[in-house]
């Protein structure tokens, strides 16, 4: 669980939702017809720019953005030395039994296991993690379109408002909840998009740099080891992933 985006979201809406009850009735703050201009024609226009596969399928991109479960880079970095150190005393086939939790390196180590060309493995694993970068990328792709289109509908929202208002200036009565309209409307269109859907476009954005970087890493590695260098050259070239203040000094193993 990334509390940081949850406790960023809920923060967000409790400051929001105590400024309304500090000005009065929380009451005045809901408007039916401005939820209905900008929730759900944001909902629609947002559909309308994607197939029904793709949109609905942005609920599970959503997800990462508050349960993302990755590895640290020098826990990768750790074990791609040691899988080094293996291939370097048993041959790559020392390397089939290796525990790998790492999906990306478990495939590359299998590649490597069944005798494929370094070129090859490297082409794939490559091809591999620009496939995953542009699907995490079109999945914050959504979000981001969201946040576009949320002020578009408020200010939609706004102009009917108004209109409606000027319509009326006849019947006073009917000028209040024509501005009510109009001005919740422009609320909940930038409510939306800066409380809601743009954070989490951001977010995700930054789990698709965090896992091509980690894929990166393992990549570099796998072709260390496929060249057969040393493990402490292997390990000195990944710890440049790392913060400067994390890279200390090189690991000693037997």
């Amino acid at each position: 669980m990334d509390l940081a985006t949850l406790i960023g979201i809920l923060g967000a809406i409790g400051f929001v939702v105590m400024a309304m009850v500090q000005g009065g009735d929380i009451g005045m703050f809901i408007n039916g017809p401005s939820v209905l201009i900008v929730f759900g024609g944001t909902i629609f226009v947002c559909l309308a720019q994607y197939t029904l596969g793709q949109f609905f399928g942005a609920g599970k991109v959503a997800a990462k953005a508050f349960m993302f479960k990755i590895e640290a880079p020098d826990v990768l970095i750790e074990k791609v030395v040691e899988m080094a150190d293996a291939a370097r005393k048993g041959g790559f086939l020392a390397l089939e039994e290796a525990e790998i939790e790492n999906p990306f390196m478990q495939k590359g180590v299998d590649m490597l296991v069944d005798g494929h060309d370094v070129d090859v493995v490297r082409e794939t694993l490559s091809k591999d993690i620009k496939m995953t970068t542009e699907r995490h990328e079109f999945g914050a792709s959504i979000f981001k379109a969201m946040g576009d289109v949320a002020p578009a509908m408020g200010m939609i929202g706004t102009l009917i408002g108004l209109v409606a208002m000027l319509s009326n200036m006849d019947d006073p009565k009917a000028i209040g909840p024509a501005m009510a309209v109009a001005l919740l409307t422009t609320l909940y269109g930038a409510f939306l998009a800066n409380v809601v859907c743009l954070p989490i476009a951001v977010k995700l954005g930054n789990r698709a740099t965090e896992e091509e970087l980690n894929q990166k890493l393992v990549l570099d590695g796998i072709i260390g080891i496929a060249d057969g260098q040393n493990p402490r050259v292997i390990e000195g070239i990944l710890k440049n992933y790392l913060a400067a203040s994390k890279r200390g000094g090189t690991t000693d193993e037997e």
